[in-house]
């Protein structure tokens, strides 16, 4: 071969693995993004359940007299829900939070329990739009989980698909971590509300 060829050979050669590496990054960050985007859906849904919390709180104490402990011991979950770090999206990040959460459902369901004793409670307006509120974002939380899951998926099929695995692994993209339940968690706790 001459060397017109040889150079031609290698001037084709380098411009796909430039075109390569050019749609391989632009199209791994868009999905990185996504993943990040839909970890943040989780975040607000978690944080709309977490603000919910207070006027639950207020309606319940302002329209019953029982043991206080309750009340105190989901604004101590609350509390601890937003001291996670979630900047971070990784599988102990998601176990805290997951926890925090747990913690929170937990709670929720007790007030819910103490509020079964209070047929006059369960009526009126405001404790109605709580429980409404409460209902739909548990359902947010739930959709937010599985996008989340969806983008992680898609995101790592990139990784591990050839060529853009070698693509990605020069240019530092790894598999990610989905969202995964604790143990023995399969029937996810839900808030519930008697009518």
């Amino acid at each position: 071969m001459n060397t017109k060829k040889i150079g031609l050979i290698a001037l084709v050669a380098g411009a796909i693995i430039a075109l390569l590496f050019y749609f391989g990054y632009n199209s791994f960050v868009k999905l990185d993004e996504e993943v990040n985007n839909k970890w943040a859906e989780i975040q607000n849904s978690y944080q709309r359940r977490t603000d919910l919390i207070p006027s639950l709180v207020n309606v319940v104490k302002g329209s019953t007299e029982y043991e206080k402990n309750v009340l105190k011991e989901l604004t101590e979950a609350r509390s601890k829900a937003g001291q996670v770090n979630t900047s971070v999206i990784s599988n102990d990040a998601y176990q805290q939070q997951e926890t925090a959460q747990g913690n929170i459902t937990a709670n929720l369901n007790k007030v819910i329990a103490v509020v079964e004793n209070y047929p006059d409670l369960q009526s009126t307006n405001q404790f109605k739009t709580l429980q409404s509120q409460l209902e739909g974002t548990e359902r947010r939380i739930k959709f937010a989980r599985k996008d989340f899951n969806t983008a992680v998926m898609e995101y790592n099929k990139k990784v591990r698909s050839f060529p853009w695995n070698m693509v990605g692994g020069v240019l530092g993209f790894k598999i990610k971590d989905g969202f995964t339940a604790d143990a023995g968690t399969q029937n996810a706790p839900e808030v519930k509300f008697t009518k």
